[in-house]
């Protein structure tokens, strides 16, 4: 009876230092946890003309080694302006975007870069995917004009409001080694 016991023992010990094994093993396994910080985080940018406030929602995705203008963001395309949702741009004025009159309401910010100019889109559908763009609902189309040329390249895409005094701003879009905007006057 005692070499019976033995040969038991000394496997229920095996079984045990393997099962320890295999699960310190199984947890060096394990994929990372996610980012605690995504990749392209939801921003915001805000500004008051007039005791009115104008605010920009939107993702804002980082370089991480791409080429961006020409590159990720193509030229002479439609671009969603940020990452992710559709850039959204809620406005409590009557404003007048370079030759534009947009009035106070919520609207989708697109853009459309190209190496001989930007334009920006303002356009009456929100709500939507970043890629899901409508022509048809286009309101206006605005020339962007070229501001000062980051002196590095410029990690994260930055929607700002720039220059703001009584009622006029400027609307920047900046990331990489590109900065471009458009006049924004309050009318009301």
């Amino acid at each position: 009876m005692p070499r019976k016991s033995v040969p038991c023992k000394t496997l229920l010990l095996t079984f045990a230092a393997l099962l320890i094994t295999f699960t310190q093993v199984h947890a060096q396994c394990k994929p990372p946890a996610k980012p605690a910080v995504p990749l392209s985080p939801a921003e915001q940018a805000s500004t008051t003309l007039s005791g009115k406030t104008l605010t920009v929602y939107y993702c804002a995705p980082s370089m991480r080694g791409r080429k961006i203008m020409g590159g990720l963001v193509p030229y002479d395309k439609v671009w969603r302006t940020g990452a992710n949702t559709a850039t959204t741009f809620r406005t409590e004025a009557n404003l007048r975007i370079g030759k534009q009159i947009i009035p106070a309401g919520t609207y989708t910010l697109y853009s459309l870069p190209s190496p001989e100019g930007w334009k920006l889109i303002i356009n009456k559908q929100v709500g939507q995917w970043g890629t899901v763009y409508n022509q048809s609902l286009d309101f206006a189309r605005v020339r962007m004009f070229e501001g000062v040329i980051p002196s590095a390249p410029v990690e994260k895409f930055k929607i700002d409001f720039e220059h703001t005094r009584d009622n006029k701003t400027e609307l920047h879009f900046i990331w990489e080694n590109t900065d471009v905007y458009v006049p924004i006057t309050a009318t009301d």
